[in-house]
């Protein structure tokens, strides 16, 4: 099954943390299958503009356009965040993600616990 990243696993290696090589490798792994929502690459562009890594953006989005598929969610499809987010007490960002992948039939890979909520719902992996 193809995945949905979650922006953590992006953030983990743009902004150098523990778990970067996993994340890299992982990345690596799934190249013909990478999808990310339009969510994740704006959090990511306002998380390293904020930062000032303005260089850092650019070169995420050189290497990383190229690879990747870029959802967004259906108009239609908005009701059912706040659906979401009420039934799995989530905040507005992690239940974008889960609508998405549920409309797109993708499994989230993620480092964020509170996916662990929606297991029942879609598939989640969780990079340890």
């Amino acid at each position: 099954m193809p995945y949905l990243f979650d922006t953590n696993i992006f953030l983990e290696i743009l902004l150098n943390q523990d778990k970067k090589e996993k994340a890299k490798n992982l990345i690596k792994n799934h190249l013909n299958q990478l999808y990310i929502s339009d969510f994740s690459l704006h959090s990511i562009g306002v998380i390293l503009t904020k930062q000032k890594k303005f260089r850092i953006f650019k070169e995420f989005l050189n290497d990383f356009i190229t690879h990747a598929t870029i959802l967004n969610l259906p108009k239609e499809k908005y009701p059912d965040l706040n659906k979401i987010a009420e039934k799995y007490d989530m905040d507005f960002d992690d239940s974008y993600q889960t609508t998405l992948a549920k409309e797109f039939d993708l499994a989230i890979i993620t480092m964020d616990n509170d996916f662990i909520k929606v297991k029942q719902y879609i598939s989640v992996e969780e990079l340890n």
